[in-house]
């Protein structure tokens, strides 16, 4: 059925077909069409941001904590420029976004008009894809078309630019019968024959590995369940990315922990001797596999992505497989089930002895202390006085960041949103915003540390608007953790502009925006506040006061292997034990 309608309307028509319930923005004069639309409907709730990169980073906790697409609406110009930032994330780590921005009128293009810049340049190359639009016969479908490319395939963020001039124009809307783009047909079911292979392989694997990545999240729930069925019948061990925790659970005992550069001392000497490497949905990017040519020597590789720009782009593979992984997943279950092979339990039951072996060095141990709180304790302590809530963690960047990976243990996927490819500080408030929206009733915890948290501080504004209760549980210990901790390991102790002076009172702060703030600095009273955090019903700012010098290990420097792993000074170097002897034919040798 046709309606003649205005560009601005078409908008928010588009979607409400689309299912859309939450759009997060910032008006300014080229959009104000499409704020006037939205004025006058209840069906979309629009969230104000107070900066335009918070509204692409609400949009992507709303879509990794709830699986449906982010939208965003922003303005020409500083409107446009400031959402980039959010774009560049959410294209590293895949996260589906549709991103309206306004523009000046068609015929000011290119004129250097008041708030005119070239967005679609701009975000050519952070972007999935982008549209400009020119007519308002494209318009409906292009609103429709960019839903779909954002979700299928590959995620990631799309772009409409759209000139206010076509905002105001009268046209004919038609919910298109089909919104695939007519060129971007992604493949979603593997190769028959490869995946025989692969099945070949592995059954014949003497030290097998899974390694997991957010491909496998993004998949949906049905890949995770998939994925777990299948390390199950294998019993083979399993290590994930840090984009990929949580579809796999961490209290499984075949899980290894996350891999790479601050992965377990168990899952990356896994990685470095398996001999067959089962990677699904990961991407092979430089913080997981160190230094390329001593990247897992002695393996031969799977590799199944639904991209197949990822494939053999940093790694070559052996068996290469274009697909969805829960599509891929679903043919390997059949066809083993099918097969039945004997896998070597000997040779196994070795592998998994090793392995035992690594786990008992106890990688992630660290001296506690009765006076300090160590960010470690701190961590182990959250966890532990959330277990059995429906909880969500975003983070932002730094060591807080890794030692919520190491420390906190997700069962479920969706549950973990942080800034994985592009290393976003800022990133976690505003994500836990959005996934606070997505999920009303839980409990969302935005893990942090005290510079990070400063670069998107004022979307504790936005939550205190819109009610939402999120906790911000910052580890303050007083530097940008993760630069101290490379100033003083590979570069000599120089600490160059790494300490953060002039600290806010963060508690002062969260009672200024009209919140709770709540402080902590003796280990003995940590879960009497961390209780009193999680029963208040606000928003709430937590200063936990921690140890200043701590570092985050295991830890594997910026140019070295898997087997050449820093761990903790009273554990020593893992590089120079790493429990196992192997030939040049990648024998394992007694």
């Amino acid at each position: 059925m046709s309606e003649t309608m205005t560009g601005a309307e078409m908008v928010i028509r588009a979607l409400q077909d689309q299912g859309v319930e939450h759009i997060f923005g910032y008006p300014g004069g080229a959009v104000l069409p499409i704020y006037d639309a939205l004025f006058h409907q209840d069906k979309v709730r629009h969230v104000l941001v107070r900066h335009e990169q918070g509204a692409v980073h609400a949009a992507e906790g709303y879509a990794r904590s709830s699986g449906k697409p982010g939208v965003v609406l922003v303005t020409s110009g500083p409107g446009a420029t400031n959402a980039v930032t959010g774009l560049a994330d959410a294209m590293m780590d895949s996260i589906p976004l549709v991103c309206i921005t306004g523009q000046v009128p068609t015929h000011l293009i290119g004129s250097d008009a008041f708030q005119e810049c070239d967005t679609v340049g701009i975000t050519r190359h952070c972007t999935k894809h982008n549209y400009l639009v020119k007519s308002i016969e494209d318009l409906p479908r292009v609103l429709h078309e960019a839903f779909y490319v954002a979700m299928n395939g590959r995620p990631g963020p799309v772009v409409i630019d759209l000139p206010k001039d076509i905002q105001f124009k009268a046209g004919t809307y038609v919910r298109p019968a089909n919104n695939q783009h007519k060129t971007y047909h992604p493949t979603v079911k593997g190769d028959a024959e490869r995946i025989r292979a692969a099945i070949d392989l592995i059954a014949n694997a003497k030290r097998p590995v899974f390694y997991t990545g957010g491909g496998v999240v993004n998949s949906g729930p049905h890949a995770a369940a998939l994925l777990r069925e299948f390390v199950h019948l294998t019993g083979f061990p399993i290590t994930s990315t840090l984009m990929g925790l949580g579809a796999y659970p961490a209290s499984d005992p075949q899980f290894l922990g996350m891999v790479g550069m601050h992965g377990t001392y168990e899952s990356n000497l896994a990685m470095h001797e398996c001999d067959v490497m089962i990677n699904i949905g990961a991407r092979f990017d430089d913080r997981i596999t160190g230094r390329l040519d001593a990247f897992s020597p002695y393996s031969k590789r799977i590799h199944v992505d639904i991209d197949p720009s990822s494939i053999n782009k940093n790694v070559k593979v052996d068996i290469p497989i274009v697909g969805d992984c829960a599509h891929v997943l679903e043919d390997m279950l059949r066809l083993w089930r099918q097969k039945a092979p004997q896998v070597d339990k000997i040779a196994l039951k070795e592998w998994w002895d090793k392995i035992e072996g690594w786990r008992a060095r106890k990688c992630l141990a660290y001296r506690n202390s009765t006076e300090t709180i160590k960010p470690q304790y701190a961590i182990e302590r959250l966890y532990e006085l959330t277990k059995g809530r429906e909880t969500y963690v975003t983070t932002e960047v730094g060591q807080h960041q890794m030692w919520a990976a190491q420390y906190f243990k997700f069962e479920e996927p969706n549950r973990w949103m942080t800034s994985g490819g592009h290393g976003t500080m800022g990133y976690g408030l505003p994500a836990a915003v959005g996934a606070q929206l997505a999920h009303p009733d839980a409990l969302v915890i935005d893990i942090a540390g005290e510079a990070s948290i400063q670069m998107m501080l004022q979307e504790m504004s936005t939550a205190l608007q819109y009610d939402l209760p999120i906790k911000v549980f910052i580890l303050n210990n007083e530097y940008m953790g993760m630069v101290r901790q490379w100033q003083e390991l590979l570069h000599g102790g120089r600490y160059s502009h790494s300490y953060s002076e002039s600290l806010p009172d963060f508690v002062k702060l969260a009672e200024a925006y009209g919140g709770v703030g709540i402080r902590c600095e003796k280990p003995a009273d940590l879960d009497e506040a961390i209780l009193k955090m999680i029963n208040t019903n606000r928003p709430v700012i937590f200063d936990c006061i921690v140890d200043k010098t701590e570092n985050c290990f295991p830890m594997i420097p910026s140019g070295k292997a898997h087997n050449e792993m820093l761990l903790n000074d009273y554990l020593g170097e893992a590089g120079t034990d790493i429990g196992s002897v192997i030939d040049e034919k990648g024998k394992m040798l007694v």
